[in-house]
């Protein structure tokens, strides 16, 4: 009877130069790969094992990029990961502008639509919600209760153009000085959200002696409250329980012109989308990044914005993005960012590889080079045409980057305040996430999580690796970003993700 030789497994090296493969399917121990090394131990599903031999000290690669150093000689079939894998000294060539080309820009009449909400100065909201916004801890209780009082009095299901009411809650506000850098966050911040195209309304709550105060705010700004725009404190209304009242009562006159608004058919250039990664794995810039990176493209193409964002997730990776710079002087503010981020995490006793997390060591992630480079894949391959600092509003069309921490909830924020109206989130290890005002699309990068946690995933990415191209992912997005522009509600939208993720960045001390 004749013996059946064992399935090779699955394997994937992704450029010429690299001298790793990744695993597709776990490898025992023993088992030969397509490349015709022999495993010296188990290397699980989205790690890496060595196709030739690599020296200590010399360079790991992958994507054909450097994504660390050898610690120790390792053979050809070892597990490559943290245990024979760091950092060392990498010099990166910036070429800013190099890869810069020219890009073609549809004509309006040639470019995709979807159905959007026309704001009176032009931009256009995929969403119409009420915000009750917060200048300090102390009010976001009574924000809260306010939400509550709305929500329990059932009126919004008389305003059928409205999505709901939010408290966008904060942990800050007070004991900072008004010229430095944390009220300046606070107010970039708050005050682009107030006024993101996903907003209909605000209610702003404070306490009254806080640091940021809101006549500051309202002033730095030149606004005047409005029948969408209204403001109060708990010490000068007279406490929580007439704080509440005021509040509940000043939604209430606001919802008849707040609904007053019908969806119409716009270009997609009114599209700002977002893009984020969270619980990465190996398979990350294999599948879904680069995916949604081409559903970037395409949404350039079409005339919109997309932010890349997460410094410290492009670290080791941003030489890529230089050299798409548009011009010399958006390339060097990307470097300076990234030379203030060196020295941010050195005060703090840090260091930019503490990023990635355990859960993205699990899923296949080494060291942060090899994260950066899988996360810049969101980017697709537009010129970068500026960079912007956290929270500022994005006024370019095409690809840009905004400095953003590499935590989801403060990076997205930052996006939406900089006004994103539509945002996509991939994720290896099943992350869960909303973003209200703005609507958040969950892809996964692997088959594995996607059914695991298919109510929580709007696409599966993982089926790039079963031969579906990134060209058609990508348009999947794409069709996707335009249906849940449109109104179709996201995964997260139908779980109630939303009301606890507005996290602006605490830059400076806290006193």
């Amino acid at each position: 009877m004749a013996t059946l030789s064992p399935a090779l497994p699955r394997t994937l090296v992704l450029n010429r130069q690299d001298n790793v493969a990744v695993a597709l399917s776990v490898i025992d121990e023993g088992m030969k790969t397509p490349e015709g090394v022999v495993a010296s131990k188990r290397v699980p599903k989205g790690h890496k094992i060595a196709t030739r031999k690599i020296a200590s000290g010399e360079p790991v690669t992958k994507f054909g990029q450097i994504i660390g150093f050898a610690k120790q000689d390792i053979a050809p079939g070892d597990w490559v990961h943290e245990h024979n894998t760091g950092m060392g000294e990498l010099h990166l060539d910036y070429a800013f502008g190099v890869d810069a080309h020219p890009e073609e820009v549809l004509p309006l009449d040639q470019r995709a639509t979807f159905e959007g909400y026309r704001r009176a100065n032009g931009k256009v909201g995929t969403r119409n919600y009420v915000g009750v916004l917060t200048s300090v801890n102390c009010s976001t209780t009574v924000a809260g209760f306010i939400v509550q009082e709305i929500e329990r009095s059932g009126i919004l299901d008389e305003y059928p153009n409205i999505d709901g009411i939010v408290a966008l809650k904060q942990a800050n506000g007070c004991v900072v000085d008004y010229r430095g850098v944390i009220f300046d966050t606070l107010k970039k911040t708050t005050w682009g959200y107030a006024t993101n195209p996903n907003m209909g309304g605000v209610i702003m709550v404070g306490l009254g002696c806080e640091g940021f105060q809101i006549p500051k705010f309202k002033e730095a700004y030149g606004v005047e409250e409005n029948e969408t725009f209204r403001t109060m404190t708990i010490q000068e209304t007279g406490g929580t329980r007439k704080t509440v009242e005021a509040g509940v009562a000043a939604v209430r006159e606001m919802l008849p012109t707040v609904n007053n608004v019908k969806r119409e058919t716009v270009p997609a250039s009114e599209l700002m989308l977002a893009l984020q990664c969270g619980g990465s794995d190996g398979y990350s810039g294999i599948t879904a990044n680069p995916a949604l990176g081409v559903a970037a493209d395409i949404l350039v193409r079409n005339g919109g914005t997309a932010i890349l964002s997460e410094t410290p997730e492009i670290y080791g990776a941003e030489h890529l993005l230089t050299r798409r710079a548009k011009s010399k002087e958006v390339g060097e503010k990307l470097v300076d960012i990234i030379h203030w981020w060196e020295d941010y995490s050195s005060r703090n006793n840090m260091e930019m590889n503490n990023n990635p997390s355990p859960g993205n060591k699990l899923g296949g992630l080494t060291t942060i080079l090899e994260k950066s480079l899988g996360a810049a894949a969101k980017g697709g391959r537009s010129n970068l045409n500026a960079v912007y600092h956290y929270a500022d509003p994005v006024t370019e069309k095409g690809f840009v980057f905004m400095d953003t921490p590499g935590y989801d909830p403060v990076s997205a924020t930052g996006q939406v305040a900089g006004g994103a109206n539509v945002l996509c989130f991939t994720t290896g290890r099943g992350s869960a996430y909303g973003c209200k005002p703005t609507p958040s699309i969950k892809i996964a990068t692997n088959s594995d999580v996607y059914m695991k946690m298919e109510e929580d995933m709007d696409i599966n990415g993982g089926d790039v690796l079963d031969g579906i191209s990134l060209e058609q992912k990508g348009e999947e997005i794409f069709n996707k970003i335009l249906a849940v522009a449109s109104g179709e509600k996201s995964k997260s939208e139908l779980l109630g993700y939303g009301d606890n993720e507005f996290v602006p960045w605490q830059i400076g001390a806290t006193m």
